[in-house]
């Protein structure tokens, strides 16, 4: 279906029954999640829209209850080294995310009160955070109507309404102008509408083996009516095995382990050596070391550690910030 197509589509009855479909499935079917809940404060809401960017939700559900028992209020976090929100993010991958929640909490400490800003605009402003990240914390934590667009939703609107099976590798100005034709006038359902056709694209109408039979809305799909054709290219995965993203891993791993500078000499340490004592405990190499890499990928990945901010030399060894 065109862009038109979709506009015609907003202006008739047929869209206000997807709605309602959509409302009444995301009912009883929506996962009970803690940040979902009414007593979750913009701030647990910020932090799981962070946590949750490429990251399931059975991964980020621990992390981010750690995170909200330590740091229940952007001001503790913001009292706190970076380093600390490293240490912390634990095995959740791209931890750049956790150095620019602490900056956010820093300007929302010093600049906002220690309150999340309530507004589109005012959240765009705070390091770190996006268009999506954004809209989404506007709706889901202020209730504000705004166009929330991720992976998932563009997907179900592919399907939906284009006959895709797969939205465009890149979000594109034509999918926001679809995503704003199809959302609700009405506030409240606006909110609803953005949770719930998010929740279908993870649940249901997912990327590998959508379940058409459980879809609330499959008689009105573009996709299903048009014989469900393939996508028109292959997704690429990001590789990982071997990759200089899993020596970083491994290398932040040891970091997060120690409470003193780890001494690069000990990186290099040959892989029958499985761990070594600092300030009294142990911190594990073994897991570092079955990489097996070579020196220059190892010198390559300390280095970026550092550019990035992740971890800084201090008397002669590495460390997370300080």
């Amino acid at each position: 279906m065109s862009l038109a197509g979709a506009a015609e589509l907003a202006g008739t009855r047929h869209l206000a029954d997807l709605h309602r479909s959509m409302q009444r499935w995301f009912s009883e079917a929506a996962r009970v999640l803690p940040w979902r809940s009414p007593d979750c404060s913009p701030w647990g809401v910020l932090v799981s829209e962070v946590m949750l960017q490429q990251t399931p939700v059975v991964r980020v559900l621990p992390v981010w209850e750690d995170w909200l028992q330590r740091w229940p209020h952007p001001a503790g976090l913001a009292k706190e080294p970076s380093g600390e929100a490293v240490r912390h993010w634990g095995r959740l991958g791209y931890p750049r995310r956790a150095l620019r929640l602490h900056a956010a909490a820093v300007v929302i400490a010093e600049e906002h009160g220690g309150k999340v800003p309530d507004t589109h605009a005012a959240l765009l402003s705070l390091p770190g955070v996006g268009e999506y990240t954004a809209a989404a914390v506007a709706a889901f934590a202020f209730g504000r109507r705004e166009t929330v667009v991720d992976t998932n939703i563009r997907r179900v609107h592919a399907r939906l309404v284009s006959g895709l099976a797969l939205p465009s590798p890149s979000l594109t100005a034509a999918e926001m102008r679809l995503a704003e034709s199809l959302m609700p006038d009405d506030v409240a359902l606006s909110v609803s509408w953005n949770a719930s056709v998010m929740e279908l694209g993870a649940l249901v109408c997912t990327a590998r083996s959508p379940k058409c039979s459980e879809c609330p809305v499959r008689e009105s799909c573009a996709w299903r009516a048009a014989g469900e054709p393939p996508p028109t290219y292959t997704p690429k995965g990001q590789a990982w095995h071997g990759t200089d993203r899993q020596l970083r891993g491994a290398v932040m791993a040891v970091l997060r382990a120690a409470e003193s500078p780890v001494a690069r000499e000990i990186f290099e340490r040959p892989a029958a050596d499985l761990g070594f004592v600092a300030d009294g405990a142990t911190v594990p190499l073994a897991a570092l070391h079955r990489l097996n890499s070579a020196p220059e990928q190892l010198e390559r990945a300390l280095e970026g550690l550092v550019r990035d901010g992740l971890a800084e030399m201090h008397d002669g060894g590495l460390r997370l910030p300080a």
